[in-house]
Parts: C-alpha cells; structure tokens; sequence
C-alpha cells in the first residue's frame, strides 16, 4: 500500500475511533459524547501522526529511494525495525480505531514521547527538517491523551488533580451475579476438576499468597511442573485478554483451559468432571437452582467466571492518594511514582490494574533471552497463540497489584527481588540502566500497590527487597 493512500485509510479510521464510546460501563464508566471540537482537534492530531509518525511505526510504508545506500541501507533498516517493535500504528491505532477506542498503553506511549520530546528521533528530523513536533504539535496531542483518556478509561474516582494520570484508582467491586459467585467460589475450590482430585483453581491461585502460588512453575497432578509463572488470579477481571500470551479472551475461556491441561488438572474431558461432579446431589441441587440445564463446561466455566470478578483489590494506599488523600504516601513514594513515570514504567504498566493491557517485547531493547540462556518453550509468548513471527517474546503486561507479594517475577520466574525486575525492565524494556537510588524509590512506590480484598489488606509474604 502506498503512503498517501495509508493516510486516507488511517485518517478516516483514526478519526472515527475518537467517536467510540467504551465497552466498559460493566465497571462503571459513563459513557460521554463527544463534542465538534473534540473531533476537530483529533483531526489535527491524526494528521500529526500520519505526517510525523507513520514513516517509522508503519509496515506498509515506502521507503525512500536512498535507504538503499549501503550503509544508510542498514541504518533505516533498523531504525524501522526498531520503530514498529515500540508502536505499530497500524496495529495500535489504524486497527482499533474501527470498533474500539485507543488503548490506553497507545495513549500512554504517545503522552510519555510528546512529553520527553524524543519522538521523532533528532537523527530522523536531521534529514527530514519537517518532521519535527512543534510547541503546537505537542500541546494539541497531550490535550487529546487527556480527553481521551477522561472518555473511556477514567474511573471517576481519581481526585481532580490526578484524573489525568495514567494509572486510576480501582473500583470497589464491579457488576456481578452473587447466585453465580456462591457457585464459582465452590468450583474454584473444589479438586474434583482435576484427573486424580489433587488439584484445584485455589492450589495455584492462594489467597494466602496474593492470588499465587510464589513458585517459578507451579505443580500439577502427579508432581508436574510446567514451564511458565502462574500469575495471580487477583484484578484478572481487568485484563483485556488472559494468560501471558492472550490465548483466552476472557475470563471464562481462561477457566476452561486449567482443567484439561495435561500438566495442570489433567482431566480427560468435561465428561470426566461433570460425572465426579454429579454425585454430589447438594451441590447439584444447588447448581440446577442458578442453571436450570446442569452441569455443562460452559456453565461451570461461567461461575469460576463470575467468582473472579469478584476478586479485586481497591483501596490501597496508592489508590487512595490518587482519590485525593496527600498525606497517605511519603515523599520517598511519590518520588518513586514519578521515577515509575520517568522511565517509562507507566507507558505498559498503566490504567486501573497498573498493566494487562497490552502486548510488549521482553527484548525490546536489549536480548534478555540470549542473555538469559537456558531457552523454555513459553519464550515464544504472544507467537505460541498467533502464530506470527512479528509476535515472538511479546507478552500480557502484567499487573502491578499487590506486586510485593506476588513474587516469583517475569514469565519465566526467575526473578526473585523488586529491585532485580526493575533493573531488568529498565534495560531490557525501557532501555535505561536504572541507578540504585532510583530503584530504590521505584520499590517503595510499588509497595503501595497493596490492596484490600473483602474489606482486609490481601494476605502474603512481602518480598525482602
């Protein structure tokens, strides 16, 4: 596809994704018209993008005639490849403008690269003089970031002074149906899910230990072990997809996968289950009151479902400084918070789960895999579902929540401290060597990310650093 007509197809998506209204009101969001200005000035602001952004976050851009130069040749090449590795407009606008609004990380990566002026780089503006952001360019789109955001992905919760942070405050509880949840929370506990009634949701997913198990793989029936951290289950209802590589759209589908898992529960079929599950007549009888037509997968799959909604955590202490609270974190905190903004932490980890919104490379800036060693088949991440080869080693952003205790960290569990998995997201994500003092703050602002759960602080073992 050539440029300019990339630029009519982008424009027009682009522009009509600002009129989306969000699919959210299940968490209580309101929905908001949008007005002629509004629209007028995300014109402005697609035409910025299309005229300043595209020629390096675009896949079907034309390159031109000198990047076949040898030696500027390889330069483009990686510029661009580095390029659509950070953001894929066509991916992260073009695509979604059709039925949803921007996400939430786009907003953010933008918001962070318009405010730090690195986008375009100095090395690409050096060649192409008109490329560069004007004081106009940034103050039309941070006001777009902000009205989008306020749109579709604020709470209503955050203090006026704060709505327009990246990160909001979690509600206390989201839409559910309780008659399911009794059912769910029964299921989610129960080991007959499993081949040889070993294992159960809970034995991976303690809430003793925020929602984990604190082991780098967890254990299935007869001992196994996988090849991949079990995340916590705590604040899965916000994710836009589940697992590390976004195989299950949605809570349900996700619920569904454990139990047949050859590794995990190991149960033959959903026959297998439903046969151990209909002896017990009481709790039979109880099901059939909530679903008339019985055991079936779906139907169990749809109260372990329901019972996970139930299973956030507001009102932590970071939440209730953004709810307007000043004094409720040190300085030391909200120093730590703006170190969190500063290296770009919040351009992933955002929005009202701090993370599960997106897809990003674990290399993005530096190999961690060959630095690693020691290959494991889950490195594959997003590719392991798509099947794309554009997709190797990205993976589900995953929330910060409670994150102090949720330890073992990264897909692969190999780490064990705080301080080590901001290092490690520093140069491999953001592509900064972190200093020690900044690690520090960062540390404890990440503490705060503790919550409640059922009206108490959630239950675990802090991580020493």
């Amino acid at each position: 596809m050539k440029f300019s007509s990339l630029m009519l197809v982008a424009s027009s998506a682009l522009i009509a994704s600002i009129a989306v209204l969000p699919a959210s009101e299940s968490f209580g969001v309101e929905k908001k018209v949008l007005t002629k200005a509004q629209m007028e000035k995300f014109s402005k602001v697609s035409g910025i993008v299309l005229d300043k952004c595209m020629a390096c976050h675009s896949r079907d851009y034309d390159l031109p005639f000198y990047a076949k130069i040898p030696g500027i040749k390889e330069i483009i090449e990686k510029d661009f490849n580095d390029g659509l590795r950070a953001m894929d407009l066509n991916q992260e606008l073009v695509g979604v403008a059709k039925d949803k609004p921007v996400s939430e990380p786009t907003l953010a990566k933008m918001e962070w690269v318009i405010k730090n002026e690195t986008m375009p780089p100095a090395k690409f503006t050096a060649v192409h003089w008109g490329s560069k952001i004007t004081a106009e360019d940034r103050k039309t789109i941070l006001e777009w970031v902000a009205e989008n955001r306020a749109a579709h992905y604020a709470t209503g919760l955050a203090s006026k002074e704060n709505a327009n942070e990246p990160l909001q405050p979690l509600p206390d509880k989201i839409l559910y149906d309780s008659k399911k949840v009794v059912l769910g929370e029964k299921l989610f506990k129960d080991k007959r899910l499993s081949s040889d009634n070993t294992v159960a949701c809970e034995s991976c997913h303690a809430f003793d230990k925020a929602g984990t198990d604190n082991k780098r793989f967890s254990e299935g029936v007869r001992a196994q072990l996988g090849d991949i951290n079990a995340p916590t289950v705590f604040n899965a209802a916000f994710n836009i997809k589940q697992f590390w590589n976004g195989r299950a759209a949605d809570l349900q589908e996700q619920a569904g996968g454990p139990p047949l898992n050859p590794i995990e529960m190991a149960s033959k079929d959903w026959n297998e289950i439903i046969a151990k599950l209909q002896q017990d007549e009481v709790l039979t009888n109880e099901f059939k009151m909530v679903y008339p037509d019985g055991w079936t997968d779906n139907n169990i799959t749809n109260a372990i479902a329901e019972y996970e909604k139930t299973l956030i955590t507001p009102n932590s202490r970071f939440d209730k400084w953004l709810k307007g609270d000043k004094k409720v974190l040190t300085d030391e905190e909200i120093q730590g918070y703006e170190r969190f903004k500063q290296y770009r932490c919040s351009s992933c980890h955002v929005g009202q789960a701090v993370g599960g919104q997106s897809f990003e490379y674990m290399d993005l800036k530096k190999d961690y895999f060959a630095d690693r060693g020691n290959p494991l088949g889950s490195d594959a991440g997003l590719q392991g579902f798509t099947g794309k080869d554009q997709d190797l080693h990205k993976f589900k952003v995953p929330t910060l929540r409670n994150i102090e205790m949720t330890w073992p960290y990264m897909h692969d569990g190999t780490v064990q401290t705080l301080d080590e998995a901001v290092r490690i997201m520093g140069i491999y994500l953001s592509g900064m060597d972190i200093p020690e003092s900044d690690r520090k703050l960062i540390v404890a602002f990440l503490r705060t990310l503790t919550g409640e759960w059922n009206g108490e602080l959630v239950k675990g073992t802090p991580v020493n650093q």
